[in-house]
């Protein structure tokens, strides 16, 4: 969105003074209460009841921004106990200002202080009637007040808004509904243009976030995979694996490489900084910066007070739709439980607020470029099912996002343009073990009677929740350890198991393509493992919840073996009934390039996907998923402003629309510092 100029501003205006007087109320009330319910707590008149509201407000404004700066340097334990006690510690010394005014304990000061911080979240909320307008105005007065000057407010900036998972038909459809009220302004009055584009496979986060940022698709042969170079799995969220893959992939001139930054990503499109951003996140050390902001909206009185009930209501929303959905037997579904719960409280709440805020302070430094990826549709469209309420009700929230962008952009040191895309699209289905009573591992199993190590949970919510923690990670030797036991702790909740040598087969499941490796150092081809397994491709092949397997031949080069034909795929030479006559015109050619990796496995499994419906079966624990063939999954979308050009062609691949948004910073005067020659590493 085409952001204003800066402009002349007042520094006190007709609002500011409105919310002083709004807030010093709530404090007078809060206090009042806590007065009635503490009865440790004595305030012996009314004017001291006034009085000790006006010193809370004001210790606070004064000690505040000292327990800020405090818990960024220390770290992130630090600012937890900033969010737990910092509020207790400011009413504590502006109690003592105030003659007639007791209390018994510190804890009945810290009582208090919650009473106060709760009263005033709910006053607050009655205010704004429950919507984010609130968490909107208070970034933009904060913009309005640290907007530093920049060397080129001309020169517009780029915000590239991921929102993870979003296929194309799904936002047309909501567009056309008027659910988005954002969103569809401005197309109707911006200008603003929506297109799809065609991730190719895997259609999923870490093959298209390496594309888009770094321009690279290939290597990537799914979410996680076995390396066997390194003998062991590949995780793409787990921070030292997205080091990794990164490392093979950059050339130091991707997408953010001419002073970006990162933000919440997989990978770091070479930005100057990151942030929350796993293949930079060490747990030796972690980002102050990062803290320091997380502080800031931790030590507002409504702040904390304000993300535990936003957290609260996540769940008790999450768990009124789980019980519906098993109420009314929707089907498919899967297992939602109070694990699931908490996750989508801190993605859909704690991670949205905290990269909105985020973004919105580089914004007020004016930094040219941003690209951030909100995952708060992917996360519960992979629980729920794709089109369901629920999924569909993150996007209204996420419209909510960008409007706030937009009005944080208005006040910003240099216009801004707003570039909204997916990574990916989204399909829905049954999970294949609950629909055939077993799992891809254990049908390789009964195949072959091998040793059989299964990669199959779903990972992608644990490592954002580990992202998160390891970037607050820092200070002292005391919190680093706290931090790096609490961030270890994540990952080993979603490690894949150690292949061991007593491993014949690694399965793998990536929404809904299987992988299945031999755990030897090279490849297997068909006639090797019709050779050592000679019912293990037929009875793939031949089962009902699988549509096609890929394999290499020696022979015949790459192949696609389904029940009652064959696809050759370098001269796609059909035998019999084609297996991919039921997954798009593209199967094809992206099948070629995928069997052709290096990395890839000895076979790719796909599911069989419905052809009235496009349902497929996931070989995780997802109604809704990602990475195979089938369905809306590969279908993303594009939403641009209308003086940047979209091409007239369609974007195939993550690397094509990289071209697309690298042709975008250049047309706005940006990539000045970027050669052309491949740069040092």
């Amino acid at each position: 969105m085409t952001a204003g100029q800066t402009v002349s501003t007042p520094l006190v205006r007709t609002g500011d003074l409105g919310r002083i007087v709004a807030t010093y109320v709530s404090s007078v009330l809060a206090l009042a209460i806590a007065d009635a319910v503490l009865p440790g707590l004595r305030i012996s008149s009314f004017p001291q009841l006034l009085a000790a509201a006006a010193a809370t407000l004001l210790v606070g404004a004064l000690v505040r921004p000292l327990l800020v700066a405090a818990s960024a340097a220390i770290g992130w334990f630090a600012v937890l106990l900033l969010a737990v006690l910092g509020q207790a510690a400011i009413l504590a010394l502006a109690l003592t200002l105030i003659p007639g005014v007791e209390a018994d304990s510190f804890w009945v000061v810290l009582a208090a202080a919650w009473i106060a911080a709760a009263a005033a979240t709910i006053v607050a909320w009655l205010c704004s009637s429950g919507t984010p307008e609130a968490f909107t105005a208070t970034l933009v007065r904060r913009t309005r007040r640290r907007r530093t000057k920049v060397d080129d407010p001309e020169a517009p900036g780029v915000i590239f808004v991921q929102l993870d998972g979003v296929p194309f038909p799904v936002l047309r459809w909501q567009l056309m509904a008027a659910t988005l009220p954002t969103m569809g302004r401005w197309i109707r009055e911006g200008g603003y243009r929506l297109v799809e584009w065609t991730p190719v496979l895997p259609p999923t986060t870490p093959a298209s976030q390496l594309g888009i940022l770094h321009g690279r698709i290939d290597g990537v042969p799914a979410f996680r995979w076995y390396d066997r170079a390194l003998g062991r799995v590949l995780v793409s969220n787990r921070a030292a694996d997205a080091a990794e893959i990164e490392r093979r992939a950059t050339d130091g001139r991707g997408l953010l490489a001419d002073g970006g930054v990162s933000i919440s990503n997989l990978f770091s499109g070479d930005a100057e900084r990151s942030v929350l951003t796993m293949s930079k996140i060490e747990l030796k050390r972690g980002s102050a910066d990062t803290r320091r902001r997380a502080a800031w909206y931790l030590a507002r009185p409504d702040g904390f007070a304000g993300s535990l009930s936003g957290a609260i209501a996540e769940i008790a929303r999450e768990r009124f739709e789980s019980r519906r959905q098993r109420r009314r037997d929707v089907l498919p579904r899967g297992h939602r439980g109070w694990l699931f719960a908490g996750m989508r409280a801190v993605t859909n709440v704690v991670l949205r607020d905290l990269n909105t805020a985020l973004v919105a302070e580089e914004m007020i430094h004016g930094t040219r470029v941003v690209y951030v990826d909100y995952v708060d549709y992917d996360e519960v469209a992979h629980h729920a099912g794709s089109l369901r309420p629920e999924s569909l009700g993150t996007l209204d929230r996420l419209d909510h996002v960008l409007a706030c962008l937009e009005a944080v952009a208005a006040e910003a040191p240099r216009p801004y343009r707003l570039v909204v895309l997916s990574d990916h699209g989204q399909s829905q289905g049954a999970i294949f073990a609950d629909r055939y009573g077993i799992d891809l591992a254990a049908v390789c199993s009964q195949l072959t009677a091998a040793q059989v190590e299964a990669v199959q949970q779903s990972v992608e919510g644990w490592g954002r929740l580990n992202g998160l923690l390891t970037d607050l990670a820092g200070g002292g030797s005391g919190t680093r350890r706290v931090a790096r036991d609490a961030a270890l702790r994540v990952q080993d909740r979603s490690a894949p198991p150690a292949v061991t040598t007593a491993s014949d087969l690694v399965v793998l499941g990536s929404g809904n393509l299987g992988l299945v490796y031999a755990a030897e150092e090279r490849r297997l081809t068909m006639e090797d493992i019709t050779d050592r397994w000679p019912a293990l491709i037929p009875g793939l092949v031949n089962h009902d919840g699988i549509g096609f397997v890929a394999v290499m031949s020696t022979e015949h080069g790459p192949l696609v073996l389904g029940p009652s034909g064959v696809h050759r795929l370098s001269d796609a030479k059909v035998t019999g009934d084609d297996p991919l006559a039921p997954f798009g015109p593209h199967a094809s050619a992206d099948l070629l390039r995928a069997v052709s990796m290096p990395e890839a496995p000895d076979l790719y499994v796909n599911s069989s996907v419905d052809r009235d419906t496009g349902e497929v079966s996931a070989f995780e624990g997802l109604v809704g998923c990602h990475g195979g063939l089938g369905g809306w999954q590969g279908r993303a979308m594009l939403l641009a402003p209308p003086d940047l050009v979209i091409p007239d062609h369609p974007i195939r691949g993550a690397d094509a629309l990289h071209r697309v948004l690298v042709a975008y910073l250049e047309q706005l005067g940006q990539r000045s510092g970027i050669s052309r020659d491949t740069a040092d590493v």
